[in-house]
Formats: structure tokens, sequence, C-alpha cells
């Protein structure tokens, strides 16, 4: 294949992966997760299907409802509030070999039985999870820690049952930084878009999805920097 063929490709390829073509299909990236599991299951509802892998055998049957629940109470509503293109097959795998909590790449939720364990209620680990997902943004999209910070924002807000998990926003302090990450970032980005400018996470959302963002979002969208508005989260912070 020639360079101009070859860039051909590339450039179809991406198209057809930030489509969704591609990363609907998690059959080849689970295959081996497939091969151990204990219970090997797919849902699908609303036009939204999930692929439950499950690889640990005493991993509880009503958590595997109450995970799948969150699923298709969540999922398809994020999808309509912050991105209608996202992928429409997800696969959750419950990975005995994994020993983070959860983690997201191609359509694929790798969770740990040994969190659950220890932390049953936390069933909105499916909702910050899921929104890495509907997020879909590309390499160099913007900073990590806004990537985190929306998808903890969207926990709080769009959440099932936090308070079942005894998981809330920490209050601020003035060692706290915008650039801290999770719920620090959540936080102050809900106090944006409560008390500055409603919708402001969606937009920041979408700017970081079609990779427009930069510094002069945060000025062009509320008429100040974001040094200026933590300045006055700081002097202020009651959400």
């Amino acid at each position: 294949m020639n360079l101009k063929n070859l860039k051909v490709a590339a450039i179809l390829f991406g198209l057809l992966y930030s489509s969704g073509i591609f990363a609907q299909d998690n059959w080849k990236h689970t295959e081996n997760d497939r091969k151990v599991a204990v219970d090997v299951d797919s849902i699908s509802k609303g036009g939204f299907t999930l692929i439950w892998i499950n690889k640990d055998k005493g991993f509880s049957p009503s958590l595997k409802d109450r995970l799948i629940s969150a699923y298709f109470e969540n999922y398809p509503k994020l999808a309509k509030k912050y991105n209608k293109k996202t992928i429409k097959k997800v696969s959750f795998v419950i990975d005995p070999d994994y020993k983070g909590v959860a983690a997201t790449a191609g359509g694929i939720v790798r969770y740990s039985p040994a969190w659950f364990a220890k932390n049953p209620g936390d069933i909105d680990v499916v909702t910050h999870e899921v929104m890495h997902i509907v997020q879909a943004y590309p390499d160099g999209a913007g900073p990590w820690w806004i990537t985190e910070g929306i998808a903890d924002f969207v926990r709080f807000d769009d959440g099932l049952d936090n308070a079942g998990a005894n998981w809330k926003l920490p209050d601020y302090n003035e060692k706290q930084k915008y650039t801290d990450s999770y719920r620090v970032t959540a936080r102050f980005l809900y106090w944006i878009n409560t008390h500055v400018k409603k919708d402001f996470v969606k937009k920041l959302d979408a700017a970081m999805r079609s990779k427009s963002y930069n510094d002069s979002f945060w000025k062009a969208q509320t008429g100040k920097t974001i040094d200026e508005l933590w300045t006055d989260y700081s002097k202020n912070p009651k959400i």
C-alpha cells in the first residue's frame, strides 16, 4: 500500500472508530476474559446493550443485578445529555486480577470484585466509569484533571445512590487546587454550574470532545479566568 493509500486508510479507520463502528464490537477485546468467565450475559434495552463477563466465582448475583440496572438507568441518560453519538454496546468485566477500583478503555469497564466485597454499596462507580465512555475525548483534548473532574461531577449530579456508598464531595479548604482532579475539581465545577453559568459543564465536556478546549475557555464562557473563578469560589464555596 502506498503512502497516499495508507493516509486514506488511517483517516477512514479514525472515522469508523470515532463513530463507534469498531468501538461497539468489544468481542475481540474480551475474548480471553470470556474463556475463563464463570458468568457471561448479554442484555439489550432501548437500543443499548451490556455485555456482562464475570470471572469471579464468589461475586454476588444481587450485586450483578444492581450494576446492570445502574448501567441501563444512567448510561442512556448520560448519552442523551452529553453525547448522543456515544457507543451503544458496553462490556462490564468483573476481574479478580484487576487491583484497582475500576478502569475504562475502548467501551470496556473492568471492575475489581475485591473493591465491591469491601464496598458493596458503591454502585455509582458505574456512573463515573460509563461517563468516561460518553466523554470519548481524543488524545490531546485537554488536561486529565478536567476529565476526572467531569466524571465525578456527573457522579455527584446524576448518581443513583452515592449516600449508600458514603460518597460525597469534600468541603472546600485552602490547601485545595482546581487541578486536584476527581471530587475537588468536581465540586468546583458544580459551583460554577450552579452559581455562575448553567450548563457550563456540558459546554466544557463538548469542548474537550471536539478538541477545542484551551485556557481561554473559562473566560469566554463566564467572563472570568479560571484563577479568578477559583478565587471567587474560595471566598464563598457553598454549593
